[in-house]
């Protein structure tokens, strides 16, 4: 099942498989239960009448989306790479504990096509092609949306204390185009593809797969819901295994392209 957020004249409505769920549906309920209620609830709930209208960020303004991070050897080496205190991200990618960080709050999310930034204090800015789970309000894997973590390299490498400012600020976060309704057994070996076009020529082409990861699934979300409540269930993306070499950085009007398993979500610097 896929679901999908769309604008209507009449404010955002959620589908699934291209038909209008009833309106006034929620995600936030509809993640208080188990994937198989979930499963039921989407299939009796569907109309036969066409979704239609622009996609919006699979999320609502109320919920949160976080992050992990050194989670892929790749990601480990190009954070010790543009750090001065590179053995933190060492450290952390052999370590028990997930790191885990505030990414969005869901009303600062772009969707497919939606706009993503640069910062302009930044001189090192890069997109992160993510898994991004979704949770429910017990921290169980529901689902999947392609997710972007677009971060300032620069800020991060300055001091590791920079980090919120490095990954949060308007623009820094895209999802979308929608939610693939699935357990975690789904996501295991999903291919992952980061295409950047700049002047209608490739820029950057890279590809990794969630098999990749040094953490099982469940084991990043475990630590996500250790001591934190998401009554309206949680998006978590789930670091990224792609980096673009050490001399490229994110120009205005580059078209970013995160692939994962079906999905592709497409979004333009501003």
């Amino acid at each position: 099942m896929h679901l999908t957020r769309h604008q209507t004249p009449s404010g955002p409505r959620w589908a699934v498989d291209g038909h209008w769920l009833p309106e006034g549906f929620r995600l936030d309920v509809l993640l208080r239960y188990s994937y198989p209620v979930i499963c039921g609830a989407l299939a009796g709930a569907r109309t036969g009448e066409p979704a239609e209208g622009e996609l919006l960020s699979p999320i609502e303004d109320g919920q949160e989306v976080w992050a992990a991070g050194v989670t892929y050897l790749r990601s480990r080496e190009a954070r010790m790479a543009e750090s001065g205190t590179a053995d933190v991200y060492d450290r952390v990618y052999e370590a028990e504990r997930v790191e885990v960080f505030f990414k969005s709050n869901g009303w600062r999310v772009a969707g497919h096509r939606g706009r993503i930034r640069v910062r302009p204090d930044s001189s090192w800015d890069v997109p992160e092609p993510e898994l991004a789970l979704v949770l429910n309000e017990a921290g169980a894997i529901v689902g999947y949306a392609a997710g972007n973590d677009v971060s300032s390299r620069s800020i991060e490498g300055e001091n590791p204390l920079y980090l919120p400012q490095a990954k949060v600020y308007n623009g820094s976060c895209a999802l979308g185009p929608g939610i693939v309704v699935a357990e975690a057994d789904a996501m295991r070996d999903l291919p992952i593809r980061l295409v950047i076009d700049r002047g209608g020529r490739p820029a950057f082409d890279g590809e990794t797969r969630t098999s990749q990861l040094k953490r099982s699934l469940e084991e990043i979300a475990k630590w996500l819901f250790a001591d934190l409540d998401f009554p309206g269930g949680a998006f978590l993306m789930t670091g990224t295994g792609i980096v673009p070499p050490d001399d490229f950085t994110l120009k205005p009007c580059d078209a970013v392209r995160v692939h994962v398993g079906d999905l592709v979500l497409e979004n333009e610097v501003e």
